[in-house]
């Protein structure tokens, strides 16, 4: 086994090495060694892609759609793109010029910021998030600007954002919005993005628009703040939540031509192209496959009215979701621990596994996140067991 020559352990982009590991996947590593543990931490549909979709994949082999595609992704599922955002947004995205299909909605993120960032740039983004956002500004050398709206039912208001770019000026170059949102499952109305949208179009930033989780919402319509902030907004979706297609690693950005030209370019240096099997699946979710989403999303719905009810008999507060797949926990005030003290705790006594509010930014000190994306047999047996463990812990 090589050990590194010496002295090339500093030679390092100081951003990466400054930026710590994913505090999900970290605690989720952690945890997964308790024998018997039930895990309610990852964000992974337990549905299985739907039939069709898989025999697209299936066809693409058999018919040798084995070499590059174009960096930007097959025409046709860039069309295929096209159609679904004029039908969900309103806006008309030029196939060939404003939509880039790339290796999830992960990697549409870090080449969006990484092409529209500089070093002392600032981004705005409203905590708890989802934390691929931190890193990804870290890295580009830009400074993250949070701003904490667990005092304001989790939703970023005007006063908050004019205040915030107030404080930090021409520096700020972009905000990032996600909604339905991980990890709390909120969205946003029409008239908070109007409200939001009126402040943003005032100045020269961009918004970073993370809609994955669009098609699941419960109750409420998705609005896209792309109907608002066309010309300002880049818009990141894919078919992993909607189709439950996590391991075939689609997703996509859209905007303006100038921004997409740029930003492709990162993209491209990165990967090439995406992988054609998985596009040619995409193509097949997004044409034929556009109600896949309406099963997974009803016993979504059924699962958050379960485990939110538990959840509340055992003495625990929550905005109620409406939308994605996660509820985001308040520890009760009886329990004097951080986030992940009580969830390693949790974990070792109860044998079931939650997410540490506290991987999500400021605004999570005192929460868990527990997914809904499982089985409702291991929701159920969760539910049991971390009740008998709070009944135990708050007396």
């Amino acid at each position: 086994m090589p050990k590194l020559k010496q002295g090339l352990s500093e030679v390092v982009n100081k951003h990466v090495k400054a930026v710590g590991p994913s505090g999900i996947r970290e605690f989720d590593q952690k945890i997964s060694s308790i024998p018997g543990i039930v895990k309610l931490t990852l964000g992974e549909p337990d549905f299985n892609v739907p039939e069709h979709v898989k025999q697209a994949a299936i066809r693409s082999i058999q018919n040798n759609k084995s070499h590059y595609s174009s960096q930007k992704g097959i025409p046709e599922l860039r069309q295929a793109i096209s159609r679904y955002l004029k039908r969900k947004t309103g806006v008309t995205y030029d196939p060939e010029s404003e939509i880039v299909v790339t290796i999830g909605a992960t990697e549409a993120i870090f080449s969006s910021l990484t092409a529209m960032l500089n070093p002392g740039d600032k981004v705005i983004v409203p905590t708890p998030a989802f934390a691929l956002y931190f890193p990804v500004i870290q890295v580009a050398g830009a400074e993250l600007i949070t701003i904490d709206t667990s005092a304001d039912g989790f939703v970023l208001t005007p006063e908050k954002l004019q205040k915030a770019l107030d404080e930090n000026g021409d520096a700020v170059k972009a905000i990032v919005l996600n909604y339905p949102s991980n990890p709390t499952g909120i969205e946003y109305s029409e008239k908070q993005l109007q409200a939001l949208a009126d402040i943003i179009a005032k100045h020269r930033l961009f918004v970073l628009a993370d809609e994955i989780y669009n098609e699941l919402t419960y109750g409420v319509e998705h609005h896209s703040i792309a109907q608002l902030l066309p010309e300002q907004t880049i818009v990141v979706n894919g078919v992993s939540k909607s189709h439950a297609m996590t391991g075939y690693r689609i997703g996509y950005f859209a905007a303006p031509k100038d921004f997409v030209t740029n930003a492709a370019k990162m993209h491209g240096f990165a990967v090439t192209c995406p992988s054609n099997p998985a596009q040619y699946a995409a193509l097949e979710a997004l044409t034929n496959g556009l109600e896949d989403a309406v099963p997974m999303r009803e016993q979504y719905h059924k699962r958050r009215d379960y485990i939110t009810k538990r959840l509340q008999e055992m003495g625990m507060e929550m905005a109620l979701p409406q939308g994605a797949f996660y509820v985001f926990a308040k520890i009760p005030d009886a329990i004097d621990e951080s986030p992940v003290e009580f969830a390693t705790d949790l974990a070792e006594k109860a044998k079931v596994g939650v997410v540490p509010g506290s991987a999500f930014g400021p605004g999570g000190q005192r929460y868990i996140r527990l997914s809904y994306a499982a089985s409702d047999d291991d929701i159920k047996l969760a539910m049991d067991r971390m009740s008998a463990y709070m009944l135990e812990r708050v007396k």
